[in-house]
């Protein structure tokens, strides 16, 4: 009865492979797939990382990983008291899986930063404010003007005292009555984070003669 060795080795040169290649393909050192083949376990730490290994040579060569693993099961139960060498699993890592790692490792430690320093940004500053609307700040005839402002939705918009809600996109609408001349709009903003924000608008009416 053939070894799960000799079953992936047999599979292996059947396709004409070397042991150079699938490691470049799996990512597993020449040594770990050799000693695979072997059956030889003394150079792994457990059982986990060899049926890992196992798994993906499979998987590599078109065979059913299942059954595979199945017959590994069988021939590991025979040497189940065999001492595995203490190992980290990084043993079994190629250069360049290491490197890929590594980038990983970086790339999500920036992202992770990144992500709290604009959370913390955001927690330190006050309240933003865009004036979606009106798109010009000199009328005519117009007795009052329709504003339309953008904000967090968590902060509290006071006009002339009174407080202005915004709705699920922290949009808000207010009417403003123009006086001839120049009208002079005040806006108050108070973040969740209590920092506050005073913005002026001003606009003019000119009505025609």
């Amino acid at each position: 009865m053939l070894t799960v060795g000799e079953i992936l080795k047999k599979t292996r040169e059947k396709n004409n492979l070397s042991l150079l290649e699938v490691e470049r393909n799996i990512k597993v050192r020449e040594k770990f797939l050799l000693a695979i083949e072997t059956n030889d376990w003394s150079l792994f730490s457990s059982k986990i990382y060899i049926s890992g290994i196992i798994k993906n040579y499979s998987r590599f060569l078109g065979l059913d990983e299942k059954k595979i693993l199945a017959f590994f099961r069988r021939d590991y139960e025979k040497k189940e008291e065999m001492k595995f060498k203490k190992r980290l699993s990084s043993h079994y890592l190629t250069p360049e899986s290491k490197k890929y790692l590594i980038m990983i490792f970086i790339i999500s430690f920036f992202l992770i930063f990144g992500y709290f320093t604009y959370q913390l940004k955001l927690f330190l500053s006050p309240p933003s404010f865009t004036l979606v609307s009106p798109n010009k700040v000199n009328f005519t005839v117009e007795k009052k003007i329709k504003l339309v402002g953008k904000t967090e939705k968590d902060t509290s918009i006071f006009i002339g005292g009174d407080k202005i809600y915004q709705n699920n996109e922290g949009l808000f609408k207010y009417e403003l009555p123009l006086q001839e001349g120049k009208t002079r709009l005040t806006i108050e903003l108070v973040g969740a984070n209590g920092k506050k924000r005073k913005v002026e608008e001003i606009f003019y009416k000119d009505s025609p003669k």
